[in-house]
């Protein structure tokens, strides 16, 4: 087994310890808003339930519960609105199934309630740079925080569609320089560095050449010594590449999951699990050594 490229190789979520650099870890999304880029949008809890017993029986190790879509274009959601999505699912969900329960949430409401509710990891898309008290929140608890770099607030602009690739010259060092800036503000908090996990957000703010090319040099992000989180599942790069619906982009994002780990991902984050799952497996079989 390659050795760990990270001191900090273990993070503990709930009763969960994940030891970096042994596997890749899964993450199956669970969305409770109606509006879903993917077209997997809520259908109710008893949908939800029965959706993450089956990610878990596929062989998901983490749960990523979320109540508002980061599709470009999507109107926000208010605290209360994301509350009333988010937080019976993980009350039911922490009743009713082992693995740890992430909130994918940048609202420190959400993220206290959903703690409380259950939830054992904070997921947070704009990497603190929203809502810094989400970083209080995760070294109050001693909760991981996954901190996402978002150039989506570059120039004003909201989508990858409306920006100028010229803003920045280089993706890979933008993403490092932002991620740089959201893990200060996290160590000068306090939140442990065996429980930061870093994610250089694909599709937020970037062109999809632009993601294509994060994930050729992903290796690039483990200067930062923290485990990296990869969350391609059936995104626009894939849709420009192939020119298919979102619900038709499994073998494109098995294809970005598999580069993504040869390149140093540690944890993905996924709709279609089963296939993901197996797409894992044979990776880390060649990369890591793991049979």
């Amino acid at each position: 087994m390659p050795e760990s490229k990270f001191p900090q190789h273990v993070t503990r979520c709930g009763n969960t310890e994940f030891h970096w650099g042994k596997r890749t870890y899964i993450m199956g999304i669970i969305n409770t808003s109606p509006d879903s880029f993917s077209g997997d949008g809520f259908a109710g809890i008893e949908a939800i339930v029965a959706q993450a017993k089956s990610f878990i029986a596929d062989g998901a190790d983490i749960l990523d519960v979320g109540g508002e879509s980061t599709r470009p274009g999507s109107p926000t959601v208010s605290v209360h609105t994301e509350i009333q999505r988010v937080i019976p699912a993980i009350e039911r969900l922490a009743l009713e199934v082992s693995v740890p329960i992430s909130v994918d949430t940048s609202k420190f409401e959400v993220a206290e309630q959903a703690l409380a509710a259950g939830a054992a990891v904070i997921n947070d898309q704009w990497g603190l740079k929203k809502e810094p008290r989400l970083a209080e929140l995760a070294a109050k608890k001693g909760v991981p925080i996954i901190l996402m770099s978002n150039q989506r607030d570059i120039g004003g602009y909201d989508s990858a569609a409306k920006r100028d690739t010229a803003a920045y010259n280089d993706v890979i060092s933008e993403v490092i320089s932002s991620l740089q800036k959201s893990l200060a503000v996290a160590r000068e908090i306090g939140v442990p560095e065996e429980n930061i996990i870093i994610d250089p957000g694909i599709g937020f703010g970037k062109t999809w050449q632009q993601d294509i090319e994060i994930i050729r040099r992903l290796r690039e992000l483990t200067v930062l010594k923290c485990p990296i989180l990869l969350g391609t599942s059936r995104k626009s790069l894939i849709k420009m590449v192939l020119n298919l619906p979102a619900n038709e982009r499994v073998e494109g994002t098995a294809a970005t999951v598999a580069i993504g780990i040869a390149n140093g991902a540690d944890i993905v984050r996924v709709h279609d699990v089963k296939q993901i799952v197996r797409v894992c497996r044979m990776t880390d079989a060649i990369v890591r050594d793991v049979s």
